[in-house]
């Protein structure tokens, strides 16, 4: 509430208007006439100065109003659209994966060695485009679980097919599936027809030419995703250890692991793939060469199976 004012302070503020007790004209000798005097009481100007202040209150409401709405207009058409953060996020994740160009130089000289094969790809990065190129005259298949990424693919060029896949073993599962894989005859190299297994590693919804096809080259660089609850590479990795001793007898399978300074695909590789295996290593890129032998041996590894703590 605005404070009470006395009269003499109203005096002060309206020298024309006095407050004052009395009633009536009383005449002024300083001018010469009768001077009129209004008579107002301090408690009849009170409901105009609440007015007068409430109107000042709501004009600056209106106005820091006004400014916040500009403010926060302005931080919006600034900020990133769902579009822009999406590609923002897939950018970051390409880019962290991304080969260097000594491993792609690798990669290229493997695939160069046997090309035209059958190259089979879990995964896509941008440096990818030209692995088709390299196997011309042979079959380049990718499988990947990015819709975005798989609409850069051209199909059909060069023998490129590319499959939109789906995993379902969050890497946050990785040890159990592991456990899970050491006591499960399921499991074992010695299986046949992989999209009946039983065992959890197993990927049964690949399209039916991944089975059927012997794979020369297989590289496992899916899924892209590195965290907890997004999709881990147990599955890609122990698959392609399968469709590599799947192959004729005699007959030899590449399979290059990128990423491999991440637990998961150090683990399932020394798994899968053995270590007695591994024939080169270049920054983050393992390739092991991996013979098809069909003696229905029960171990992937003739060496001691690489303990785990738990």
């Amino acid at each position: 509430m605005p404070p009470q004012l006395s009269n003499g302070v109203a005096s002060q503020i309206s020298p024309s208007v006095q407050f004052c007790n009395g009633a009536g004209l009383r005449s002024s000798p300083k001018h010469g006439g009768i001077a009129r005097r209004t008579k107002f009481h301090g408690k009849n100007l009170l409901p105009v100065l609440v007015l007068v202040l409430s109107c000042l209150s709501i004009l600056r409401l209106l106005k820091i109003a006004m400014i916040t709405s500009h403010s926060s207009s302005s931080f919006q058409s600034n900020a990133p659209s769902t579009v822009d953060l999406e590609f923002d996020r897939r950018l970051k994740t390409s880019t962290a994966s991304a080969l260097t160009p000594k491993e792609f130089m690798v990669l290229s000289k493997i695939i160069t060695r046997k090309a035209p094969c059958n190259l089979l790809v879990f995964g896509h990065q941008s440096q990818y485009v030209n692995l088709s190129s390299i196997n011309a005259g042979g079959i380049t298949v990718f499988l990947e679980d990015d819709p975005h990424k798989t609409s850069e693919i051209k199909a059909d060029f060069n023998g490129t097919r590319v499959y939109n896949v789906k995993y379902q073993a969050p890497a946050k599962k990785a040890y159990d599936l592991l456990k899970h894989a050491r006591g499960n005859p399921a499991c074992s190299p010695a299986t046949n027809m992989m999209y009946q297994s039983t065992c959890k590693l197993a990927l049964r919804n690949l399209p039916e030419e991944i089975y059927k096809l012997k794979w020369d080259v297989v590289v496992v660089d899916g899924p892209t995703e590195d965290s907890l609850d997004a999709q881990g590479r147990m599955s890609t990795i122990y698959t392609a250890g399968m469709l590599a001793r799947g192959a004729e007898t005699g007959k030899t399978t590449d399979v290059v692991v990128h990423d491999v300074h991440r637990t998961i695909e150090k683990w399932f590789s020394w798994e899968f793939l053995c270590e007695q295996n591994l024939v080169s290593a270049k920054g983050k890129l393992w390739d092991f060469r991996i013979t098809a032998d069909q003696s229905n041996s029960t171990s992937f590894c003739s060496s001691e199976t690489v303990h785990l703590m738990s």
